[in-house]
């Protein structure tokens, strides 16, 4: 059967072809190592020559400076730094992490953090039922978190907590593959997120001719 008469006949496998090919652009897998911990449920990562924050998918820890922060992100910690990680992305957030899942020799490290009590289950919709279970698990004996006689919701203490960051937005993501090498011109640029990297973390102040702080205004035009 022709694949392009298929599509073209029927719009609804028209846009079925389309969000396949969205995920495997979005869907990545790699193994590194554990730069920093930075929360229960985000961590820096080693990727190329760069660095890249990573949100745990599916689960949310407490915040850093909310009650069991530093618990949580110990219990992180241990399962992941100076061990070989593999990474199952799943998308990017609104602050350039990659949201994504954590294996370490087989397991699951965002479970294991509901197994713990470490963080809330948090998937879409609440759908995952491992995640719901593993959660029910801990809440019933009562662990981690759930020993505490009245844990609150990272996503509730946020609302009344309005200027508090996400860790990663401290450090910012390195886009990928990219350091402070030579270039100091817009002709040696490839795309405007370069000419902006090259701008703002390593300070080439010439990329911004005008001071409007857009650099490169042929690569970055209407950005």
């Amino acid at each position: 059967m022709d694949l392009k008469m298929t599509v073209g006949a029927n719009p609804f496998v028209a846009a079925i072809m389309l969000l396949l090919c969205a995920y495997s652009v979005q869907a990545e897998t790699f193994t590194t190592q554990i730069l920093t911990v930075l929360d229960g449920d985000t961590v820096l990562v080693k990727q190329g020559t760069g660095t890249l924050s990573i949100r745990l998918a599916e689960i949310d820890a407490p915040e850093k400076s909310q009650p069991f922060g530093e618990t949580s992100k110990k219990s992180l910690s241990d399962l992941v730094m100076g061990k070989s990680v593999q990474v199952v992305s799943q998308t990017m957030d609104q602050y350039g992490r990659m949201v994504a899942h954590l294996n370490v020799a087989g397991l699951d490290v965002n479970a294991e953090q509901i197994r713990l009590g470490m963080a809330w289950e948090y998937s879409h919709f609440h759908n995952n039922q491992v995640l719901i279970a593993l959660q029910k698990e801990a809440q019933s004996v009562p662990r981690g978190l759930w020993a505490l006689s009245n844990p609150t919701p990272p996503w509730e203490w946020r609302k009344t907590h309005p200027y508090a960051e996400p860790a990663s937005a401290i450090l910012p993501a390195t886009p990928l593959g990219m350091s402070c090498g030579n270039k100091k011109y817009c002709n040696q640029m490839t795309s405007c997120e370069e000419a902006k990297y090259y701008l703002n973390q390593c300070g080439v102040k010439r990329l911004d001719g005008n001071g409007d702080g857009v650099p490169c205004e042929n690569l970055c035009a209407g950005q």
